[in-house]
């Protein structure tokens, strides 16, 4: 049986699905960025810098909201037991370091006492975050 599609029908290629799985391309990607988080922290005011890098090397975050409370990766910590905290985190690591984050409302004193207890763990690869001026 011999099936006659005609002379004037031209192959067509339907770009639809095409530019379906372009966008979920697209889409995947952007989640997969969005995943891709440096660090743990919660949502502080930070100090304005227009020449501070970023350290991407270090392991945990240390987060002082404007109350003065104190997180280690979101958890709360108490002052006085930060260093013993930080010690347990940081295990075998070689070199460990901390992100901190600083709600730029917060004393000087404050800030220096949570230095001081990253130090007392031994912990000296220490960076401080700060949002980048435009």
């Amino acid at each position: 049986m011999k099936v006659d599609i005609g002379a004037n029908r031209k192959a067509r290629i339907d770009m639809l699905p095409l530019i379906d799985i372009v966008f979920l391309l697209l889409v995947f990607f952007i989640y997969a960025m969005l995943s891709m988080a440096v660090h743990h922290a919660l949502p502080v005011a930070l100090p304005l810098s227009s020449t501070a890098p970023l350290d991407k090397q270090v392991t945990h975050s240390v987060t002082v909201d404007p109350n003065g409370a104190i997180f280690v990766d979101e958890a709360p910590v108490a002052l006085d037991r930060l260093a013993e905290v930080l010690r347990d985190r940081a295990g075998e690591s070689k070199d460990p370091g901390v992100l901190l984050f600083a709600d730029n409302r917060i004393t000087y004193q404050t800030l220096y006492n949570v230095i001081d207890q990253i130090k007392m763990a031994g912990i000296y690869r220490l960076s401080l975050e700060c949002e980048r001026q435009p």
